[in-house]
């Protein structure tokens, strides 16, 4: 296994971490080098016993192993005060503490921000909810349909004459991670440069309006932004943005001058008005209805080569299988497989950035339930006989 990327080695997170969010966030820093504990109930998170699309390899979810590798794992039972009291000496030595538990969850357990900075005062705390700390829905769940619907995204997504539309992978949780590892990072570079820890927040419901930069500045500043009639992407770009119908499939076109598509096809005579760019936005309607019928009877491969020689932005509107065998994907060699113990060979999406000091490799594989209890322990100098009577009275398992 890859051990060799260590941007972030000497770093050590302590992570009270659940679903999607939370673990997505840690794994990132994981995969730079941080040390990252989880600290995981005594009958395990709900992330290890839900896997969507039933994706459990040999019984061990997907779900989890999405999230977790470089991870070590420690079971406590925050409920008894010796888990907590743990808890709160693993914080002590901790760089980071992350949580994505709901507002108050933390307070009540006393490994709130206050009280943990009282510990460690130049403590770098992370935390991640659905609407904040002080928001009048802090209570609510923060899920990631959830918040598409509340912040528009559902309602601007599809066509004006379908129902809301959700977008087809949890993109707020996932753009809450990258937020959370970003925001994360910038704390500990300032307190590098000033030995000041920081409380560092994120909301599902910003990270979804940071989605919708583009359009949501839009409305903010007098445009008119609504779902499309046709199978245009959207209403405020200008055609031909948007997937259109081929023999075999679908192709998307992007942004392009009229022009070139309508030499690519020979000039029909259906695309003669629509020539001029000036009339590519508020004639976006038009031009799509004219435009689709010209392209059904194309194989998508030999349009996408008939557009792209005549520099149309174009592309295949691929499904999942045929992402894996395309080249660019094929290429880039996202994918990695690890040797689980319990679920064997398991395929996972690697680290998605490159360096050039090394590769963000896998340098262990997600653990299994309170596998590190001990270990952890250990490095934080509990005793041999400690570890063995906090086991005794159920604080750690």
């Amino acid at each position: 296994m890859d051990q060799s990327l260590k941007l972030l080695e000497g770093v050590r997170i302590i992570a009270f971490t659940q679903f999607l969010l939370g673990p997505a966030a840690v794994q990132y820093l994981a995969d730079m080098g941080a040390d990252v504990v989880k600290i995981e109930p005594p009958a395990g998170p709900y992330e290890r016993r839900w896997a969507g699309a039933d994706a459990y390899v040999n019984g061990v979810s997907s779900f989890f192993m999405l999230a977790h590798r470089n991870v070590r794992s420690i079971s406590l039972d925050l409920k008894r005060p010796e888990g907590l009291e743990v808890a709160r000496e693993l914080c002590r030595g901790a760089d980071v503490v992350v949580s994505n538990f709901r507002p108050r969850v933390m307070e009540k357990l006393g490994l709130d921000h206050p009280e943990l900075s009282r510990l460690k005062p130049d403590l770098v705390y992370a935390c991640a909810s659905g609407y904040g700390s002080d928001s009048p829905y802090r209570d609510l769940p923060g899920q990631d349909l959830l918040l598409q619907a509340t912040t528009g995204l559902a309602a601007a997504t599809g066509r004006s004459d379908g129902p809301p539309v959700a977008a087809g992978a949890a993109i707020v949780d996932q753009h809450g991670a990258s937020l959370l590892a970003m925001g994360i990072l910038a704390a500990l570079h300032h307190r590098r440069a000033t030995g000041e820890g920081q409380r560092v927040e994120v909301t599902m419901v910003q990270a979804a309006l940071d989605l919708q930069l583009e359009p949501y500045t839009y409305h903010l500043n007098g445009g008119t932004v609504e779902r499309p009639t046709t199978d245009l992407a959207s209403s405020f770009h200008q055609a031909p943005y948007g997937f259109y119908e081929v023999e075999d499939g679908y192709v998307a076109l992007s942004v392009s001058p009229m022009r070139a598509i309508s030499q690519a096809l020979g000039d029909p005579q259906e695309l003669a008005d629509y020539l001029d760019p000036e009339v590519a936005l508020p004639q976006r309607n038009e031009i799509h209805s004219a435009l689709a019928p010209l392209l059904r009877s194309f194989r998508r491969a030999e349009l996408l080569d008939l557009l792209r020689a005549h520099g149309v932005w174009c592309a295949p509107v691929n499904d999942y299988d045929e992402v894996d065998r395309d080249p660019l994907v094929t290429h880039l060699n996202p994918v990695e497989e690890i040797d689980h113990p319990e679920a064997g060979t398991v395929r996972l999406l690697k680290h998605p950035i490159r360096y050039s000091s090394g590769a963000a490799g896998t340098r262990q594989v997600p653990p299994g339930h309170g596998e590190h209890t001990d270990e952890v322990l250990g490095q934080a100098g509990y005793s041999r006989e400690q570890i063995d009577e906090l086991r005794k009275v159920g604080a750690v398992t």
